[in-house]
């Protein structure tokens, strides 16, 4: 990336949330992949994709008349969808490709979703829940919860509990209080780029590009400093890149991190052999 776009994507992760333009985050992202790529034109999509919407929306449409034009425009119309076929292709995670190709996951359908709906005077909020980013309006009547992935259906309480079926529940909790949790707390829009970052780390880490897998984590950890799980892993990139000293430095700050981890005396093994290592290199 160039080192433009490197030090405003990062100054964007570093900054305030009131200040972070998650369309733009977005799309910086996807320059790591394209260089050459026009952010400001595609930000003018998204734009012009509100405008035209607009134009159809009679000036006293409530939130449901919103609701129920944005999802025909979007994906009856237009024909943005879920990419079922090949649900891990990594042009499904980068903004500019999924408005070219109308395919995308939860995660990138959700944010064209706000973004046209904020556009629109919608106030959605991005749900983190498990496996399928979804969004929320706020109404007086309660959370509207709507699945861009799905063509921006409603979902029930009872339907979202069903969703969270499989999963472990901590004691003295139930899947009906975790689904009201998830939605009560709606995700940050850094929250929702560092979502965009783990699913890109986990297709890079795929296929084995441990430079790109490295930027990605660089960032989330901008986001959330001394997460542990990404401390450790990006001590893992550092070592399959031979990269001892960096590597030797995040094992040991894992430790510092989470000294009672069940793998700490796995790391302390790799903390001893990059020790080694690191002295035969000096």
């Amino acid at each position: 990336m160039h080192s433009l776009t490197t030090k405003r994507l990062n100054t964007m992760l570093s900054g305030p949330e009131e200040d972070f333009d998650l369309a733009e985050a977005a799309l910086l992202v996807a320059k790591d992949e394209y260089p050459g790529l026009d952010i400001d034109a595609y930000l003018r999509r998204l734009d012009d994709l509100a405008k035209n919407l607009k134009k159809r929306l009679s000036p006293d449409a409530d939130f449901e008349d919103t609701v129920v034009a944005l999802n025909e425009f979007l994906f009856d119309e237009i024909g943005f969808s879920g990419n079922n076929s090949d649900y891990y292709d990594p042009r499904n995670s980068f903004l500019n490709d999924v408005l070219d190709r109308k395919l995308g996951i939860p995660l990138t359908l959700s944010i064209i979703y706000m973004e046209i709906g904020k556009r629109l005077g919608l106030p959605l909020e991005g749900v983190l829940f498990p496996w399928h980013f979804m969004v929320k309006l706020a109404t007086e009547e309660g959370d509207l919860v709507l699945d861009p992935y799905s063509g921006g259906i409603a979902l029930s309480e009872e339907e979202l509990v069903e969703r969270l079926d499989g999963i472990s529940v901590e004691q003295g909790s139930s899947l009906k209080e975790l689904a009201q949790l998830l939605v009560a707390r709606p995700a940050g829009k850094k929250q929702i780029v560092a979502r965009m970052l783990r699913n890109l780390k986990n297709i890079y880490l795929q296929n084995k590009d441990f430079n790109k897998a490295l930027s990605a984590i660089e960032r989330i950890l901008l986001i959330t400093p001394n997460l542990p799980e990404e401390v450790r892993e990006r001590a893992w990139i550092y070592e399959q890149l031979e990269c001892f000293g960096p590597a030797l430095e995040n094992y040991q700050r894992y430790l510092e991190l989470q000294p009672a981890s069940p793998d700490v005396a796995d790391i302390h093994a790799r903390v001893i052999e990059l020790q080694r290592r690191v002295s035969e290199i000096n």
